[in-house]
């Protein structure tokens, strides 16, 4: 069984203007809505979980999800105060059979069908998984106001969602996290601390977190080109 916990509580705060950018229109719909329809239309997807911002569980319930009929959506349930909070609240709700977990940030709308199954393989072979883009600039490490060193981007990659774990796995790696008080910013970092393989699997250019409202341009851009367009961008 294949759970997906869709992670939509944070606070926004770099997005700017007061606005929560889950809720900001890409291509005429919430954000939020594109990144729950990759999963519920994902066949090898069993059940998706959606953590709302704590305030506003009631109204996104009653407004935003109403329309929502798909078997594999559970009940929204609030996020807390951390990422982790969030995560542990959506954990709680994922069913008891669950044996593989997705973990993916609903600020990435697009993310490929590809993408999530390439995931899900990997993290099936190997315990954890997650994707990863390349970089295409050279990378420098700064060190206050100079550069400290040039950093081989053949051994770099920048982490996306969704990340993926034997269920288990990661039900022992937060637990291991909240007994030593440990927050980290992505979750194959709980894995990685408790020594365990963490796999990689190529990302996604569109795969893109929407952070600031240039990102957003970018998404609108990348969704009006022609598909031929998008594969030869890839």
């Amino acid at each position: 069984m294949v759970s997906v916990i869709l992670l939509a509580a944070g606070r926004s705060v770099r997005f700017g203007e007061g606005r929560i950018k889950t809720l900001v229109p890409l291509a005429g719909r919430p954000l939020v809505l594109h990144s729950l329809q990759r999963f519920l239309d994902h066949p090898e997807v069993d059940e998706v979980v959606l953590v709302t911002p704590p305030e506003q569980d009631l109204p996104w319930r009653n407004f935003l999800l109403r329309d929502l009929d798909c078997p594999k959506l559970r009940p929204a349930v609030p996020g807390g105060a951390e990422r982790q909070d969030s995560v542990r609240a959506g954990l709680a709700a994922v069913a008891a059979e669950s044996e593989l977990l997705l973990v993916h940030d609903s600020a990435r709308p697009l993310v490929p069908a590809r993408v999530i199954s390439d995931v899900l393989g990997a993290a099936r072979e190997r315990g954890a998984a997650l994707p990863v883009l390349r970089p295409a600039d050279t990378i420098k490490q700064l060190d206050g106001a100079r550069v400290g060193a040039t950093l081989d981007r053949a051994h770099l990659g920048a982490a996306q969602t969704p990340q993926g774990f034997r269920t288990a796995l990661y039900r022992e790696a937060l637990a291991a996290a909240d007994r030593d008080g440990f927050l980290a910013t992505d979750d194959v970092a709980l894995v990685e601390r408790l020594g365990r393989e963490v796999a990689w699997v190529e990302g996604a250019r569109e795969n893109l977190k929407v952070t600031t409202p240039e990102d957003l341009d970018f998404l609108e851009w990348w969704l009006a080109r022609p598909a031929a367009e998008k594969e030869g961008a890839r």
